[in-house]
């Protein structure tokens, strides 16, 4: 018989809760703000907060060079919801795939010079899928994977429950000596990313390929952070240096530097087959919409064919480092186009994330555990070639008004800039 007390649910509802109130109390749990982006005039957004509403500047979105304000992709978004419809009506083999989807896969095979592309609804989906599926294809595989990659990287990994080893970051020496001993004939895969998007730097590429073709491995490599901004046909680090083929597997997103959403692997044709045949993450969603498959595709022709626009994507983040520099603000400088700003603390840094928005307008969100470990809080800075130089020059003196205030908490990690930044 059933009955209406439930009562004892109460013992579930609270261990909930009491992990809920722990993230609280030790500063890292996510607030999400009601962000309203204004088509056409990107960066600027409306915030909806408590029923008002107020014009804002938004500086940490990852739309790197503002694909999705582009009218072109906007259009092509719109004629294929019209000619198709919304949604896509099923997974990829039962009624999912449509002229779209083959001819973005095709663009994107073709961007990364490989035989073949896949792609999957997130960037995530496509890591954890995609690695868990070839990692258990191999019996005794031992994986290889960069202390600091994505959470998707390692999901992917730990799913296959195959042997992993862990490397310092961008370390090559302690990658090699993992591999001392290691028979060649073993099953191997390095994992790492071409751009580190919290630390903003880039992975030894050459030496890592090297050390790979050693010891008989395979590369997957993540280039979501790079994929639309770096290289002559933008496509990433591997193609600015020229070292695409010597990577197995490609990871990449459309959602970043291409302004859509969904991700996608490039690789041989008999992997890509693979995949699409063993991974469960690919084969039981339904496929992504095929307006963003068509706005995707238009927005790598796009992108792929305007070197101007990534030249000024630079220039502006040059522009900014420039500024931060002369306004004695220390970030995270190692060459690539994202700016961390180290705070050390994630109740203070969801401080200034708050006094900068509700003060000043613009809007930098904290990055907190676990995206990065704790005590390396910070806010993530990232450019476009939308932001104007007077809204740059508005954000710069907002963050030295902030970074003045809140000065005397910070001293304590003032080491830990000296340290890791190039900015002083």
């Amino acid at each position: 018989m059933l009955v209406k007390n439930h009562n004892w649910k109460t013992n579930y509802t609270s261990t909930l809760q009491s992990e809920i109130d722990k993230i609280k109390d030790e500063g890292h749990y996510r607030v999400f703000n009601n962000i309203e982006r204004k088509a056409g005039q990107y960066p600027k957004a409306t915030r909806h907060n408590n029923g008002n509403q107020e014009e804002i500047d938004v500086w940490c979105s990852n739309d790197y060079l503002g694909m999705s304000q582009n009218r072109n992709v906007i259009s092509a978004m719109q004629g294929a919801a019209e000619k198709l419809g919304a949604g896509s009506g099923g997974t990829r083999n039962i009624s999912g795939t449509t002229n779209f989807h083959i001819q973005l896969e095709k663009e994107i095979a073709q961007l990364h010079k490989k035989e073949r592309a896949l792609a999957f609804n997130s960037g995530y989906s496509a890591n954890e899928s995609a690695l868990k599926s070839i990692i258990l294809a191999f019996d005794n595989c031992l994986v290889l994977s960069d202390e600091l990659n994505h959470a998707s990287l390692i999901e992917g990994i730990r799913a296959s429950k195959k042997e992993k080893a862990i490397f310092k970051h961008n370390n090559v020496k302690h990658l090699k000596e993992i591999l001392k001993g290691v028979d060649f004939s073993r099953p191997k895969i390095i994992v790492l990313e071409s751009v580190y998007s919290m630390e903003s730097d880039f992975a030894p590429l050459e030496d890592v390929i090297e050390v790979a073709q050693e010891n008989g491995a395979l590369i997957y490599l993540d280039e979501v952070h790079a994929v639309g901004l770096y290289g002559p046909n933008a496509a990433g680090i591997a193609d600015e240096k020229g070292l695409a083929e010597h990577i197995d597997i490609i990871n990449g997103t459309l959602a970043k530097a291409f302004g859509l959403a969904g991700g996608y692997i490039a690789s041989t044709d008999t992997i890509i087959d693979f995949v699409r045949s063993f991974s469960k993450g690919f084969i039981f969603t339904t496929s992504m919409c095929p307006a963003v498959a068509a706005g995707s595709l238009e927005s790598i022709k796009q992108v792929k064919n305007n070197k101007e626009l990534r030249e000024n994507f630079f220039e502006n983040v040059n522009y900014v480092k420039k500024e931060l520099r002369q306004s004695e603000i220390p970030f995270l400088d190692s060459g690539s186009h994202i700016i961390p700003v180290l705070i050390g603390d994630s109740k203070l840094c969801k401080e200034i994330s708050d006094f900068l928005l509700n003060e000043h307008q613009v809007y930098v969100q904290p990055i907190n555990y676990p995206t990065v470990p704790k005590g390396t809080e910070r806010i993530r800075i990232t450019p476009t070639p939308c932001h104007s130089q007077e809204s740059t020059e508005k954000f710069v003196e907002a963050l030295k008004d902030a970074w003045f205030k809140f000065m005397p908490r910070l001293v304590k990690f003032e080491n830990q800039f000296i340290n890791k930044t190039k900015a002083f």
